[in-house]
């Protein structure tokens, strides 16, 4: 009887095809797969150059003797000082630009080229160190010293470039993905970012100590090449006109849009709890990041073997990225997001207390990437869901600021923390089980207010 059914009444040949809607812009299937090719495409090089770079930054730093706090200074708080003074002023323009080529991406595609030259150059930091030791003769502090200053001033040229182009990128994403299907496309955008690592960490990463000028010249080149495709590739929709800032009697435009910009973003308590959960939840792998490839070391593991529990990790995170991309759509990132860091917390803590050999590192290390990366993978769609969508980048930065200002203090702080215990590694799990544990308050608070703004089927965003 069905299959009779099925032949008698067969689908009509006019069956309006499937869209999907973003703004003003409506995809075919074709059109969405062209979408997230180029969108992951670019990610691809973006992903090679983030893999690669501070893992190889690292080692460069540690064979010219750069002490543990000076690694949290340059590797994890200089790009968030940056990150805090540049974040809010470019999302700001971004959100209010209106031109030919979109509102993101003018501000994508003007960095990549610097942040392809710089990290060129950083490659050669060695031998322009010895350059600088000879031109300053006796007044030079040193060769190493030398070194360390070239490196730093290429290092801060390249991440004012990355922050720039970071702070845009999740807009572009918001503004040309369809909602319905963000997280899944978060999922595919994990992914790919995965197979960078995997690429990197099982190649390369045994050969960076003695190969870095060609990783770093050839990521450079790659990153500028294809990051600059997508964002000639990708097209944006139409915005609506912006409003006009207001201009105050005591101030000018500037003092009242930076009014306006605090009050938006910071007067809404839920705001702030979103903010600090996203933020502590962010930094509770900092600690071991920043710092488990000298765990590593310390416990006398080859680099080669590192990078193949590196590969380990990001193969096991690749099989559930689709997965955790399709349970945040149908579940909410928020709530997938807390049963993700309640594991992480778990897992860190008993690398506090047993990490202490090869074996049980790998372990603790491997549960670490890959719950770090379930959080990562599962609640990347967050802020896409819940903050103002005519206004994203700007709430994405006042958030980007918080976290600016955790990830200025925690890698230097831990690297002190470090040098006064004689660089005991293992506190590094014990640091981020501390973090993810307060990450989970934060997330239930802020779970508490999505709920009461409509939860999933009637949320609106506030915007004052």
């Amino acid at each position: 009887m069905m299959i009779n059914d099925a032949i008698a009444d067969p689908p009509r040949a006019d069956t309006p095809k499937k869209v999907w809607r973003r703004g003003t812009l409506i995809y075919t299937a074709g059109g969405l797969m062209a979408l997230f090719f180029w969108l992951l495409w670019g990610d691809f090089a973006w992903s090679m150059k983030e893999r690669a770079i501070y893992p190889v930054a690292q080692l460069l730093l540690r064979q010219f003797g750069a002490r543990d706090a000076l690694v949290g200074l340059l590797i994890g708080s200089l790009p968030m000082a940056m990150a805090m003074i540049l974040g809010p002023v470019i999302s700001v323009h971004s959100d209010r630009h209106r031109g030919r080529w979109g509102r993101r991406i003018p501000y994508l595609l003007i960095p990549t080229p610097f942040a392809a030259v710089s990290m060129m150059m950083l490659a050669f930091s060695p031998p322009l160190g010895q350059h600088l030791h000879a031109f300053l003769g006796a007044n030079s502090p040193g060769a190493s010293a030398c070194v360390l200053i070239v490196f730093s001033v290429f290092w801060s040229l390249f991440e004012v470039a990355t922050t720039v182009a970071n702070t845009i990128l999740g807009g572009l994403i918001n503004d040309v993905v369809p909602e319905e299907i963000i997280g899944r496309f978060f999922g595919l955008f994990r992914a790919v970012s995965l197979v960078a690592g995997i690429v990197f960490n099982f190649s390369l990463m045994g050969k960076a100590e003695m190969h870095y000028v060609a990783i770093f010249v050839v990521i450079a080149a790659f990153y500028g090449l294809g990051f600059g495709m997508m964002c000639f590739r990708v097209k944006e929709g139409s915005y609506p006109p912006v409003e006009s800032l207001p201009v105050t009697k005591h101030g000018g435009k500037f003092w009242s849009g930076f009014r306006a910009y605090i009050r938006e973003c910071y007067a809404h308590s839920y705001y702030r709890w979103i903010f600090l959960a996203m933020t502590l939840a962010a930094i509770s792998s900092v600690p071991l990041n920043s710092f488990s490839l000298f765990y590593a070391k310390s416990i006398h593991m080859s680099m080669d073997s590192y990078g193949k529990y590196l590969a380990l990790t990001y193969g096991i995170s690749l099989a559930l990225a689709y997965l955790l991309g399709s349970l945040a759509d149908r579940f909410h990132p928020l709530r997938l997001g807390i049963v993700a860091m309640a594991l992480y917390a778990l897992v860190t803590l008993w690398g506090g207390l047993f990490a202490t050999t090869n074996a049980t590192f790998g372990i603790a290390f491997v549960g670490h990437g890959v719950l770090s990366g379930t959080y990562g993978t599962g609640a990347a769609s967050l802020a896409q869901r819940l903050f103002p969508r005519t206004k994203f980048a700007q709430f994405s930065s006042a958030q980007g600021i918080i976290g600016s200002f955790f990830y200025m203090i925690v890698p230097p702080s831990v690297g002190i923390f470090l040098d006064l215990t004689g660089h005991n590694y293992r506190h590094t799990f014990t640091m981020s089980a501390i973090l993810a544990t307060l990450a989970v308050i934060a997330l239930l608070v802020a779970h508490r207010g999505f709920m009461k703004l409509g939860g999933m089927n009637n949320y609106v965003a506030p915007e004052s």
